[in-house]
């Protein structure tokens, strides 16, 4: 496998000057961007197909173990505060539990038995998304997950380094990330990882704009769970509707904190009537707008939005 060799390029590393070595793994960084933007059209399919799945009902499933199982339940972990994504609609299945979170835990990739019990235990079915991460395309744990996963009718994507693997043969989008052979070999946290947390993240953004949880380029479904959030729901409140800092604060009060409800009541809408327009728009801040009679806003200026 192109994960575990050992390349030529790299072989006497230990021996190069610091600054070259650390110009090697730089370098590394960008053949993981590449390989991502050559599996964008196996992404973009991907998504489509996750977002079509979920619009009703489901869950996401996020699955690995190691490296990618950290990876992969870093990028589900953020969709919670990032676009509300509800947290009973979000399963985090890593080979060792939470343990392996932090710590390597021995041994519990080959657990196929317990793989096949978490999806039983988790009742993965039909409305689910089961995206499944792993460097070498050959992990035990995670191969059963997605087996047993595609069995319950579950819509599989495997996100592999290595092509022709079992994780690209048995999911129903395959994601080969061609990254090839690592600085230190088989240290797949570092080329390959790098390319999995990019894909992952496109991924699961395209399904959360598809799904109408991002609005004119902003955070509209976001959860306001500090300060900095709280007032970035209040800026893009002024922004998408032109009213005051208190009218802002005030209509986010009236929402209960969601922003695209306030939005509506700021154009005229009382809670139930904006909480109705929203459902029949399947939560869709541009739709329920249009709805309403209220044309989309002018591109806005998100300089003082990236803190």
């Amino acid at each position: 496998m192109d994960t575990e060799r050992a390349s030529p390029r790299y072989s006497d590393i230990d021996a190069w000057a610091p600054v070259d070595i650390a110009e090697a793994m730089i370098e590394g960084q960008f053949t993981a961007v590449a390989a991502v933007r050559a599996a964008r059209f196996a992404i973009l399919e991907a998504a489509l197909a996750a977002a079509e799945r979920l619009r009703k009902a489901g869950r996401l499933v996020y699955v690995g173990a190691g490296t990618s199982g950290r990876l992969a339940v870093q990028d589900g972990a953020e969709l919670v505060p990032t676009f509300s994504w509800p947290q009973e609609r979000l399963a985090l299945l890593i080979a060792g539990g939470r343990s392996a979170l932090l710590r390597s835990v021995e041994g519990a990739e080959d657990e196929v038995d317990q793989a096949a019990r978490l999806v039983q235990q988790h009742d993965i079915g039909a409305d689910d998304v089961v995206i499944a991460v792993a460097a070498s395309g050959t992990t035990p744990f995670t191969v059963t997950c997605l087996n047993e996963a595609k069995r319950r009718r579950a819509l599989t994507i495997g996100v592999a380094n290595n092509r022709d693997t079992p994780i690209l043969k048995e999911a129903d989008h395959a994601i080969w990330l061609d990254t090839g052979a690592e600085p230190i070999a088989g240290s797949t946290r570092m080329k390959a990882g790098t390319a999995q947390r990019i894909t992952l993240n496109v991924f699961s953004s395209v399904v959360m704009i598809l799904l109408g949880r991002v609005y004119d380029g902003l955070m509209v479904d976001l959860q306001a769970v500090n300060q900095k959030l709280v007032r970035r729901s209040e800026s893009i409140l002024t922004r998408l509707t032109g009213r005051s800092g208190d009218q802002a604060r005030e209509a986010l009060h009236r929402a209960n904190g969601n922003v695209k409800v306030a939005v509506l009541l700021l154009h005229g809408c009382d809670v139930k009537e904006a909480t109705e327009v929203l459902s029949r728009a399947g939560g869709q801040l541009r739709a329920a707008l249009a709805d309403i009679g209220k044309p989309a806003p002018e591109p806005a200026d998100l300089s003082d939005l990236t803190t």
